[in-house]
């Protein structure tokens, strides 16, 4: 059984060779910071960020959690990549650009971290209840995926994407495990960015991939609990009974009374 990841609201990605980037992420407050060896490093760059990489995660990120992004598998990269992760620090490693749960056991295997699966490809939509059986969560890597799924490069085309996103919530949902919505391609922390951290969570994400600090306190407050939603909470729970009641001009059953405990459970962490 993987190693489940508990909730996070907020999902920090920066390149593994920039210390300037790391270093400021130390005073910031995403619930977990990812080091990347993929995509933000040029190729000349990879030896040095990956050596980077396992320095900052022994030094940690105070109460964030640390996350390293390998090359993904077939690569010229992902085996250094891989053996590297034995000796490193971090809480999980995430493997990009995950098709198959074969993927997932064997770079797991090598790199012997709990593995957080990126769904970036239609192979991997379509096997995503089966890659999620040996996740510890899923995160939707949306930029990858409307390329592969020949969309138009664009905010345009979220609404495209949502069958593949509610796809991947339904997976790790299936598993018991979390789910994170893809990335906000602006750098600001514009009404865009509100309204598609408002959306991922209406699909049911835990929490949203970020690519730049200012991001953080909308992702945050958008997935973490209201003042509202937990006054409303602990008042649905202290009116239940048990069974089938009214209670705020609805009926309400055990079911959300579950709801309304795991929304307060939720606030604690």
């Amino acid at each position: 059984m993987p190693q489940r990841l508990r909730l996070c609201r907020s999902i920090l990605f920066l390149p593994a060779s920039n210390p300037r980037a790391i270093e400021k992420a130390r005073a910031l407050k995403p619930d977990m910071v990812v080091l990347d060896l993929e995509d933000a490093v040029k190729p000349a760059d990879k030896e040095e960020a990956r050596h980077a990489a396992v320095a900052a995660a022994a030094e940690g990120f105070g109460e964030s959690l640390c996350a390293v992004r390998l090359n993904a598998v077939g690569s010229a990269w992902f085996g250094a990549d891989a053996i590297a992760m034995r000796r490193c620090k971090a809480d999980y490693v995430v493997l990009p650009r995950v098709a198959s749960r074969q993927d997932l056991h064997d770079a797991g295997r090598i790199a012997e971290h709990p593995m957080l699966a990126m769904i970036e490809t239609a192979a991997g939509v379509l096997h995503a209840a089966d890659i999620a059986r040996d996740a510890s969560a899923l995160i939707a890597g949306t930029n990858d995926l409307a390329a592969d799924l020949g969309l138009r490069p664009g905010p345009h085309n979220r609404p495209a994407l949502r069958t593949a996103l509610q796809t991947v919530v339904l997976a790790a949902r299936a598993a018991g495990i979390a789910c994170f919505d893809g990335v906000y391609n602006r750098l600001e922390a514009d009404a865009g960015l509100v309204q598609e951290c408002e959306e991922g969570r209406s699909f049911g994400f835990d929490g949203k991939s970020l690519i730049h600090p200012s991001q953080i306190d909308a992702a945050n407050r958008a997935f973490g609990p209201t003042e509202d939603e937990i006054a409303a909470a602990e008042r649905l729970i202290a009116a239940a009974s048990g069974g089938a009641e009214r209670h705020g001009g609805e009926m309400i059953e055990r079911m959300h009374v579950d709801q309304a405990r795991f929304l307060l459970a939720r606030a604690r962490r």
